[in-house]
């Protein structure tokens, strides 16, 4: 079977005047990557209707798989749905399934439904309905016709939420068929280093990849995780050749590894929180409840979380955790010293098992030559449950970035040090 080519168009006005970042098409030539479908080319093309139409059949004549995004809703600047369907001969037809959800989820908040739903489910005849699971508008996959050797035209939303859960549930696994082959991913999570240092740690695993074997870098604001995929006609040699590669990598990275599964490291927390039978309380400065937040938005979390600080002020860490006035004035709010009051303090005060603290410089000003812009101090108290005994850990971190990126990066180490402490936990003597 001879190598799917894809195309990808990405349609909207803002991607022409600088307004977004097309990282829709990042994502998807991340995914068909992964899947052995190479992309060819990647086109921005405007909101007009001449211009998607020549971009389609340009694209079509050529790749055996077209996949656009933007244009698909129900205002006058989408005009995507119309126009592919004016180029392919079609009509477009009620889909009675789309409305119906539509209306469910306008129920569901209580609002009342819009007059251009029944606009918003019309689908071009003879195309599969991809479900938009996180919005309105649905996708559409379609065979193009004897015109353009029936090559497969997919449709999604240009909203990024909308498009990858799309390309997740649905179009992934329908387009993966037509590479022929056996397809494994394996997605290995780290913390506290950048891509550089990965890569230089994993070299010699790198240059020896199995044939069929390719390994992603995926980096974030807050480190890097890697995506390990695996192809070929054989599904026993596939896996056994990524599962090969996932441990040596592991092996090599080591202590930079939180999981070897597409997980968030609050996730990972959250998990041993539970496992243990332990409940965590944070005390923030710097990050204003950023720690707490992606506590937070792990489904079940209140199973490990009662109550948060953010105490930005002195005043407020000295009347709410009983930080020490001494330690403010001689040490400065940026110090092991307080940070290890903060975590003692919410820790007495909760009544949790486990407490980490933040305080730190964000930026862009407030830093000095001692301590810069960009330092974090993080306190860490855990209580022994069997013993009663608290034991307070701190340590300092530093971050280069702007005022949004190093608050992401102080909530992260300091998620990072709970998730140290809960992996190695150990029984304390009687």
């Amino acid at each position: 079977m001879s190598p799917v080519k894809a195309e990808i168009i990405s349609i909207g006005d803002e991607l022409l005047t600088g307004q977004k970042v097309n990282t829709n098409a990042t994502f998807i030539c991340s995914e068909l990557a992964g899947a052995g479908i190479a992309v060819e080319r990647i086109v921005a093309c405007a909101d007009i209707e001449a211009a998607i139409a020549a971009q389609c059949s340009d694209s079509l004549g050529r790749a055996d798989l077209v996949l656009v995004t933007g244009g698909l809703g129900p205002t006058r600047d989408d005009r995507t749905k119309k126009t592919v369907a004016d180029l392919l001969g079609r009509n477009l037809v009620f889909h009675q399934e789309t409305y119906d959800r539509s209306l469910d989820r306008y129920r569901v908040q209580g609002v009342k439904p819009s007059s251009s739903l029944r606009q918003n489910a019309m689908v071009i005849e003879g195309s599969t309905v991809i479900v938009n699971t996180m919005g309105l508008a649905p996708g559409m996959m379609i065979p193009s016709g004897s015109r353009f050797d029936d090559h497969l035209l997919v449709l999604m939303p240009g909203v990024p939420l909308e498009m990858q859960a799309m390309m997740k549930l649905t179009v992934l696994p329908a387009v993966t068929a037509l590479s022929g082959s056996v397809i494994v991913h394996s997605h290995i999570m780290t913390t506290g280093t950048g891509e550089t240092t990965i890569a230089g740690m994993i070299t010699a695993i790198e240059d020896a990849l199995p044939e069929g074997t390719t390994l992603a870098y995926l980096p974030h604001v807050a480190g890097v995780s890697l995506r390990v995929s695996s192809i070929g006609p054989d599904r026993q040699v596939v896996e056994q050749d990524n599962r090969q590669v996932v441990d040596a990598i592991v092996s090599a990275v080591g202590h930079y590894v939180y999981a070897t599964r597409d997980i968030s490291l609050e996730e990972v927390v959250g998990e041993l929180l539970l496992m243990q039978g332990m409940r965590i309380t944070t005390a923030e400065s710097c990050t204003g409840g950023l720690v707490a937040s992606r506590l937070t938005d792990v489904a079940g979390s209140s199973g490990y979380v009662d109550e948060a600080y953010v105490v930005y002020s002195n005043d407020a860490k000295m009347r709410l955790l009983g930080v020490d006035e001494s330690s403010l004035v001689e040490h400065g709010a940026v110090s092991e010293l307080v940070a290890a009051e903060m975590a003692r303090g919410a820790l007495e005060r909760s009544g949790a098992d486990i407490a980490v603290s933040t305080t730190g410089i964000a930026g862009p000003s407030g830093g000095s030559r001692e301590k810069p812009v960009g330092t974090l101090c993080i306190g860490l108290a855990v209580k022994n449950l069997r013993s009663g005994l608290v034991r307070i850990t701190t340590e300092t971190f530093y971050s280069r970035s702007d005022r949004a990126r190093n608050k992401f990066r102080f909530s992260e180490a300091a998620l990072r040090m709970v998730w140290k402490e809960l992996s190695s936990v150990e029984e304390e003597p009687d």
